[in-house]
């Protein structure tokens, strides 16, 4: 039987690679974006052009949907109007899921963020106390208004799924890889370096993983997730130095030599956002990214990998796959010399499942 799926923010970095990757399992796939879909044809999916916050076009883009996939969110850790991120991220989302709820769908999968899962608040972190999904914390434990307004959107997932919706939830960490058209912020963190603006840097500690895993691991949560559960789906715990020394080593380009404090990152991204603000263009240290890098933002992902058998791909294949489709998009300043691919490797995660494999007691399935 034929899977009618909607993927809310289809045409977006993530959203992409989850739409191909449903094609490829066989769904018809819809799309709801506001922009244009520009891969290969839909095979019988439609792509409706609006915002998750217009019920006309939510009501259109889920006629006849067997399950969705809300990815559609504003990403940014800035906006020159605030506001938006209440809009999209928590209105829009409300809007889906009681758009849902009339449809009697087999599944919801809301994407939520690893940023909602840190307290900003309280003694700084320490990489030996690793996040999970088991974090309860509260909306002034956020750093800005984006981390808001993802806080209450989940919030009102999870009182979804609570009320008999059958939501699961997925928390991707800092996703990277090829195709990020849009530039997120780990793309620009990236470019940055390569174009040799990125003179000083904020060591922290952070998870990436691999946008092209994330949407397999959209897939699993949809397959075997609990209804109500959240998923961590990242990769590797590491620090922005060795990051840099990693991209270093690809590109050929020296990591920047000093190292700020994060008084003076802080102070740097207040003046920054107060400049941004009268100009209107995005600042060079968003105060949210500064804030979230206080202190360690390393996660234990075990959850996903055990209950979802979901697997990642090693960093470095991620960062080449990034810094070549970045070179090809005519993106980079300066030259790179990368290693050949056959230097990299290749492994490509898979939706099959290993053999031998149960699934966890209490694991409600969707039959494709």
């Amino acid at each position: 039987m034929v899977q009618r799926t909607l993927v809310t923010g289809g045409c977006g970095f993530i959203g992409h690679h989850l739409v191909e990757a449903l094609r490829a399992r066989g769904d018809e796939v819809h799309i709801l974006d506001l922009r244009p879909w520009q891969g290969k044809p839909l095979d019988g999916g439609q792509v409706v052009l609006g915002s998750i916050t217009d019920r006309a076009a939510l009501r259109k883009a889920m006629d006849g949907i067997d399950r969705v996939f809300h990815v559609a969110a504003n990403p940014n850790l800035w906006a020159p109007n605030p506001a938006l991120f209440h809009e999209v991220n928590f209105v829009g989302t409300c809007r889906v899921l009681e758009e849902a709820a009339r449809r009697g769908l087999h599944r919801i999968i809301y994407t939520s963020t690893e940023s909602i899962l840190k307290s900003v608040r309280g003694p700084r972190r320490s990489s030996c106390s690793m996040i999970d999904e088991t974090a309860s914390l509260e909306l002034d434990d956020m750093p800005g208004p984006y981390c808001r307004s993802k806080f209450r959107a989940e919030e009102a997932a999870r009182a979804a799924a609570a009320s008999g919706l059958p939501v699961v939830i997925v928390n991707p960490t800092m996703p990277l890889g090829p195709g990020d058209a849009l530039l997120t912020p780990p793309t620009k963190m990236v470019l940055g370096f390569v174009n040799g603006k990125m003179p000083a840097y904020l060591n922290c500690e952070f998870n990436l993983v691999d946008a092209r895993d994330v949407a397999l691991g959209h897939i699993l949560a949809a397959e075997h997730g609990r209804i109500g559960e959240r998923y961590i789906l990242g990769a590797e715990n590491l620090e922005l130095s060795a990051l840099l020394k990693e991209l270093s080593a690809l590109t050929g380009h020296r990591m920047p030599a000093l190292r700020i404090p994060y008084g003076v990152a802080l102070a740097a991204a207040l003046v920054s956002e107060t400049i941004a603000h009268f100009r209107k263009r995005p600042p060079v240290a968003p105060l949210t990214g500064v804030r979230l890098a206080r202190s360690s933002m390393a996660f234990d992902c075990s959850k996903a990998r055990t209950e979802l058998r979901w697997q990642v791909r090693p960093l470095r294949q991620t960062l080449y796959d990034a810094l070549t489709w970045l070179r090809d998009a005519g993106l980079l300043k300066r030259e790179i010399s990368l290693p050949s691919r056959s230097e990299i490797g290749r492994h490509r995660p898979t939706l099959q499942k290993p053999d031998g494999y149960i699934a966890p007691q209490g694991l409600p399935t969707v039959t494709p």
